[in-house]
């Protein structure tokens, strides 16, 4: 069984594993595009979505920590320079892959996966109107009791004529 056991192994040894990620995710900043396997795809887009968090945070820890994964300091710069700045409000999701035909060699199937690039609308939170529902709510009660109120007296002075006029 493989409990705790994180990520795919692509039928490599670790240490080579290892080496191709980061010569994938290097070549993945420095052209904002990568045409790979899907399974490779997706093993890259834990390590790329890391490194713009870290990116975005800006530090010079981030730096020093992206460094230990990118090994070129130009794409280092351009990940923390150009391409940070870009996804500052967005919480997640940079990266979008899509699926392309199977590779005529052996039919595995390929993928590209690229930085998403457009601009970011957050929606809005559905905590704001749930509480206006609810103030309606409390409203519509309040006017229901007071009319509950009115139709009590209005019934108790008509059993007053009543009574008075027998």
């Amino acid at each position: 069984m493989r409990h705790n056991k994180i990520g795919r192994r692509l039928g490599r040894a670790p240490s080579h594993r290892a080496h191709m990620m980061r010569n994938m995710v290097t070549s993945f900043f420095e052209y904002e595009k990568l045409t790979t396997t899907v399974t490779r795809a997706k093993e890259l887009r834990r390590i790329a979505e890391r490194m713009v968090t870290l990116a975005k945070r800006g530090d010079l820890n981030s730096r020093r920590q992206a460094l230990r994964v990118i090994h070129d300091r130009k794409v280092v710069a351009k990940l923390f320079d150009m391409i940070a700045p870009r996804y500052q409000e967005r919480a997640g999701g940079y990266t979008r892959i899509i699926r392309l035909n199977p590779r005529l060699g052996d039919n595995a199937p390929m993928s590209i996966i690229e930085l998403v690039e457009e601009e970011f609308t957050p929606k809005q939170k559905a905590a704001a109107p749930k509480a206006e529902k609810a103030q309606v709510a409390v409203e519509e009660t309040a006017e229901e009791q007071q009319a509950e109120t009115t139709d009590e007296v209005v019934s108790a002075e008509e059993a007053k004529d009543e009574k008075s006029s027998d």
